[in-house]
């Protein structure tokens, strides 16, 4: 099998509007996310997809999942902007997606100081893996998500920070960016890589 590397283009996105190829869904309570295109000149492109919604429901994961890939092996990588929020400032990907409330996600949060990787099962979260470490507000970070197999390696900022081993979700799944609570965060450069 070749690999198949998607690259989502931010940039033929229309400012304003939803991000084109995304559906959108939210795992927990609250309201829905709402996604849309804005410009920002610190993006690699001018923009960026950005969640808004400031819904300060604490168990609230807004998700925005791409239409067209489902993959069991792959590589997410994003690069991921906390702009605002008060109960949390998160942004992270989730891979081998089977519905709103089954998915493995690694996320970065800026008050915490923490990435962290979860498998989501019926809706709750589980930690599988930690790592402290300086995530700033207002600057653009890289996220990346390595899914083989039952082997999970989380990295950030080009460095790998753990590895984990699950094998709760075995097969074939969607990918989506996510967001917790009132977080405002931005995403760019999102790049996805399927693996034999």
């Amino acid at each position: 099998m070749a690999r198949e590397d998607v690259m989502i283009a931010i940039d033929r996105m229309t400012i304003g509007s939803p991000p084109a190829e995304f559906s959108f869904a939210r795992t927990g309570q609250g309201a829905q996310g709402e996604w849309s295109v804005v410009a920002d000149p610190t993006a690699k492109v001018g923009r960026a997809i950005e969640q808004q919604s400031k819904d300060r429901t604490n168990y609230r994961f807004p998700l925005a999942i791409h239409e067209s890939f489902s993959a069991k092996n792959l590589v997410m990588q994003v690069r991921f902007k906390p702009v605002a929020g008060g109960i949390d400032q998160a942004g992270g990907v989730a891979v081998r997606l089977m519905d709103l409330d089954n998915y493995y996600v690694a996320r970065a949060n800026a008050l915490e100081d923490n990435v962290r990787f979860y498998r989501v099962v019926a809706g709750r979260r589980q930690q599988l893996g930690t790592s402290n470490v300086r995530v700033t507000s207002n600057e653009w970070h890289t996220l990346t998500l390595r899914a083989e197999g039952d082997r999970f390696t989380v990295s950030y900022d080009g460095a790998v920070l753990f590895e984990v081993k699950d094998d709760t979700f075995r097969d074939a799944g969607a990918v989506a960016l996510w967001t917790k609570a009132d977080s405002v965060t931005r995403f760019d450069q999102v790049t996805i890589t399927a693996l034999p």
